[in-house]
């Protein structure tokens, strides 16, 4: 009877839908599932936030309308936290919009510039709604591949000029996901010299910025000269406060790109309940010694999961930064989506294969370290026994 739009129709099945449809049934079978799928932190939001959030849900004042542009408290609070971490300033006014987490943001915003034909380079494999936003929005994706002989960094020569003429947007996501890599100042540098040269709109989302070990300390893509020309940045409080379930996020950087984004909005959404922005605040401005905790966490979880993964003959890269695991199938004679089922049929472990990604993904399993140590170990003496 109806006919879903030809958008619509181009989008892929969300894989972490998938995913829980998957976990879900299985639990319901009984079996005891351990969940490597989805990067959901198992710890919970610090009580300072949930008693700021509960102060400003007493106030009547706060349950009315939110503000589109996100009140003046968040606002400050992010530019605080800029200029604190990366020593970029920001200007509160202009340069900062808070949003119901970065995931709607980052799918909004090619809605603000693309038109029909016009390209997102894209890298692949990569977080979904970068394809997501540009397909919805009427754009066409032109992929670039993240391979492991080049660190996992797309190779912006081999764009060919002809996509490059009607290109408007570069997605770049370092720390990356699904990939767990990371890019230092020099990639940074030749992104943003790149995106000057061709014109392009650099979206840079720093959501993993704060999970990072070994005494590496990521960089924003705001800190390099010229970035104010073409940057917007976007980032969020899900990971990095253990508030995945709150939405709050935001976009950052040039003034021009972040006013584009809130005439989107501005049609489509009414922003952030402000109790909950009042609580974002309050993670923002007290949180060095969360991230510093979270950190110590996810990098005893990563050695026990890459010790042990090592040991059962797994080639296993040691991430610097996020909480995924990204690696090789170990059998080849397996597709990813193949293991990933094999692991849940066999062992109860749930996994992501890496061609949900994109298909420049195939070939790689992705595993988040929001499973408790003891979980961790368990995991692997059932591999153990499969193996």
């Amino acid at each position: 009877m109806f006919e879903l739009s030809d958008n619509l129709q181009s989008l892929p099945p969300y894989l972490f839908v998938e995913i829980d449809k998957a976990k879900r049934k299985a639990r319901a079978e009984g079996r005891d599932v351990i969940d490597f799928g989805i990067g959901d932190p198992d710890q919970p939001t610090p009580g300072y936030v949930i008693d700021a959030l509960c102060r400003a849900a007493r106030d009547p004042a706060n349950h009315r309308y939110a503000l589109d542009q996100g009140i003046p408290l968040l606002r400050e609070s992010i530019c605080a936290w800029y200029r604190k971490r990366f020593s970029v300033s920001l200007d509160p006014e202009k340069g900062v919009l808070p949003l119901i987490g970065s995931k709607e943001g980052i799918a909004h915003f090619p809605a603000a510039f693309l038109n029909a034909g016009d390209y997102s380079l894209v890298p692949d494999p990569c977080y979904p709604p970068y394809k997501g936003g540009t397909i919805l929005a009427g754009g066409r994706v032109h992929l670039m591949p993240l391979k492991e002989d080049n660190s996992f960094l797309p190779d912006f020569k081999s764009i060919p000029e002809s996509v490059l003429k009607k290109a408007k947007i570069i997605f770049l996501n370092y720390p990356n996901n699904p990939t767990g890599r990371t890019a230092d100042k020099v990639f940074f540098s030749e992104a943003v010299a790149f995106a000057l040269k061709h014109g392009l709109i650099l979206v840079s989302d720093l959501a993993y910025s704060e999970m990072s070990y070994d005494g590496y300390k990521p960089g924003s893509m705001l800190e390099i000269e010229g970035a104010g020309d073409c940057v917007i940045e976007f980032h969020s409080l899900s990971k990095t406060c253990n508030m995945t379930g709150w939405r709050v996020g935001w976009a950052c950087g040039n003034s021009f790109l972040v006013s584009a984004l809130a005439k989107v909005k501005s049609n489509i959404d009414s922003g952030i309940f402000t109790a909950f922005q009042y609580a974002g605040a309050s993670a923002l401005d007290n949180s060095a010694a969360q991230t510093d905790a979270m950190s110590a966490l996810y990098r005893e979880r990563r050695d026990i999961l890459v010790g042990g993964l090592r040991k059962l003959g797994w080639r296993v890269h040691s991430p610097g930064a996020t909480f995924y695991l990204w690696f090789k199938v170990p059998d080849p004679q397996k597709s990813s989506m193949e293991y990933a089922a094999y692991l849940l049929d066999k062992a109860d472990i749930i996994v992501t294969p890496g061609v949900g990604f994109g298909e420049n993904g195939e070939g790689y399993l992705r595993m988040a370290l929001t499973v408790p140590a003891e979980r961790i170990k368990e995991a692997l003496k059932r591999l153990e026994k499969l193996l």
